[in-house]
């Protein structure tokens, strides 16, 4: 892997391994100052992967350390994915929750990660836009008076923003004319919401 990676890489570049297995490409990727990316489906990416790049770090001296005087330090970060937010046809996942669709669109709405706790259909505000959800019985139940469909109750019921707002919903009982007044751009799910 080390004679791989020196023709292939120069330091500071980024490897992807997208099969990460037993972690070996990402150990010589750090040792040999690469960034890196490995993706791993099975367990053993918390209890194999973590611990053998935690060793490295702290400077374990197997594989490539002699070789590329290896002595230890870095970092590395580990995220474990949540649910699907789309299916392998790019539509919404059928039993989908709030929170994480509510992380997606605050994300390809803004280009941020979203940081609220995804309890409120207001999910904060960017540049002086407010972006609203409204999915998933979050203001009650699932029917049209219960918070999935935007009606001039619903509408009365949201936390206030003072400009222009973008709201995610099942449907819209609002007219044109209404939503230009309100600054609303409406955009029904699952119709206007896409995988990134």
């Amino acid at each position: 892997m080390r004679v791989i990676l020196h023709i292939a890489t120069n330091p500071g570049d980024l490897v992807l391994d997208s099969f990460l297995g037993s972690g070996t490409t990402a150990a010589v990727a750090h040792k040999m100052g690469r960034r890196y990316i490995g993706i791993e489906m099975g367990e053993h990416a918390i209890t194999h992967c973590v611990p053998r790049l935690q060793k490295v770090i702290e400077g374990e001296q197997g594989g490539i350390s002699e070789a590329v005087g290896w002595q230890g330090g870095g970092g590395f970060r580990f995220y474990k994915l949540g649910a699907a937010v789309f299916d392998e046809s790019g539509h919404v996942n059928e039993g989908i929750r709030f929170a994480p669709l509510a992380a997606h669109l605050w994300f390809v709405s803004t280009g941020f990660p979203f940081k609220g706790k995804a309890t409120s259909p207001f999910l904060g505000q960017h540049d002086g836009t407010g972006f609203y959800l409204l999915y998933n019985g979050i203001l009650g139940d699932k029917s049209v008076s219960g918070g999935n469909v935007l009606t001039g109750r619903i509408l009365a019921s949201l936390p206030k923003h003072s400009g222009a707002k973008v709201i995610f919903g099942e449907g819209c009982r609002l007219s044109a004319e209404r939503l230009r007044a309100e600054r609303i751009t409406f955009r029904q799910i699952p119709y206007e919401i896409k995988a990134r």
